[in-house]
């Protein structure tokens, strides 16, 4: 049952949403910082990404790769089928690794599954994992003036720790930091990388919903969270949205799925005509914020609007080198309309189509399960 099933159907339906295994923790355990120094990453410590000159650029600047990660079965037991839920991955990383190198996380016992739905280009690296939402999980790579690249640092809690075990997937980004000889900042601050989009021009858009929710940030007020996010990303400027799409009983408004940036000045942002929808009034109060704000330059912002699907969230795409990946329903009433608005946005990359039911079920779209790793002044070693 996808989001937008929930909303046709009522409300008692909301347990087929929600993944079936474990509950929200009511221990406070679940905000405490992660131990990145056990993973061999070189941590820096007294300063923060922004003193030290570095800036999260923009999804549409040049990738030197995308990590993503297989997802093992621990959240999806009797949800769907692994197969089914690994296909969509696959289907994902192989379009993309025609446009760009494409790293695969996986567990030591799914070495063998992946090089089956994997193409051979597809490099693959072991490491424990509890789920595959990478963007959530995996490196936010920021860049300096002169390219060089640190990691931000920011906690993950496995989404206010509700569906079981998380701490491998608290502990990738700085196993990946290792890995690839970059520094991490750790950052007092619960956050996935789907909670805020960026125009890498000194502008960071976020959720009030997910920000200063009480299962990520609940000792921290709204003005210390804009501080740490402007130090941690090297951004000037916050633009809060009020809620993300619902019903989301899982990432409690994640941004990415309700808007996005094109290029700097330019905001995508996920619409409905549907009165009786949650989201008509959303997507409105998010509209309006939105045209009321100026960008980090002083620049009003332009907001396009795509009409909300049923069974997938197109807003949810993924800006590689030379394509864009939209998620897509299979349905021409569906998918045609937002497809024909990404396409003309995106008139210099080709927009292409991927299936994204099953992500859609999950939560989650293609945005939610890549994350990019913008090129650096010196490669990454293989």
């Amino acid at each position: 049952m996808t989001r937008r099933e929930f909303i046709v159907h009522g409300a008692s339906t909301a347990g087929a949403l929600t993944l079936p295994v474990g509950c929200l923790n009511a221990e406070t355990s679940h905000l405490s910082a992660p131990d990145y120094a056990k993973t061999g990453a070189r941590i820096v410590k007294n300063a923060t990404p922004s003193e030290d000159g570095f800036y999260y650029p923009g999804e549409w600047e040049p990738h030197e790769m995308t990590v993503m990660a297989m997802p093992p079965p621990q959240n999806w037991r009797g949800y769907a089928k692994m197969s089914t839920v690994r296909a969509q991955w696959a289907g994902v990383a192989n379009a993309l690794s025609e446009y760009e190198k494409v790293l695969m996380v996986v567990r030591p016992e799914d070495r063998k599954v992946a090089p089956r739905i994997l193409n051979r280009e597809i490099e693959l690296i072991e490491f424990p994992l509890n789920d595959g939402w990478s963007r959530d999980s995996g490196p936010m790579v920021l860049v300096n003036k002169k390219k060089q690249r640190c990691v931000a640092g920011f906690t993950f809690n496995g989404w206010g720790a509700k569906l079981g075990a998380y701490q491998h997937d608290a502990l990738l980004k700085a196993r990946l930091a290792a890995k690839f000889g970059l520094p991490i900042y750790p950052v007092d601050l619960v956050m996935e990388g789907g909670g805020v989009i960026l125009d890498g021009e000194g502008t960071v858009i976020t959720t009030e919903q997910c920000m200063l929710h009480k299962n990520r940030n609940p000792r921290k007020k709204k003005a210390e969270v804009e501080k740490i996010l402007k130090a941690s990303l090297g951004t000037e400027k916050v633009i809060w949205l009020g809620k993300g799409l619902e019903p989301d009983p899982i990432t409690d408004g994640h941004v990415d799925g309700l808007a996005a940036f094109a290029r700097p000045g330019v905001v995508l942002l996920h619409t409905t005509d549907l009165r009786s929808d949650p989201n008509y009034t959303v997507g409105n109060d998010a509209r309006r914020r939105l045209q009321q704000s100026t960008d980090a330059k002083g620049r009003k912002l332009k907001v396009i609007e795509i009409p909300l699907a049923e069974k997938v969230a197109h807003m949810n795409f993924y800006i590689g080198n030379g394509c864009v990946l939209v998620p897509v329903a299979g349905d021409k009433k569906q998918d045609d309309r937002p497809m024909g608005i990404l396409r003309e946005v995106f008139s210099d990359r080709k927009v292409i189509g991927v299936g994204g039911k099953t992500l859609a079920k999950g939560g989650g779209g293609i945005h939610c399960i890549t994350q990019q790793i913008p090129r650096g002044v010196t490669r990454i070693a293989d």
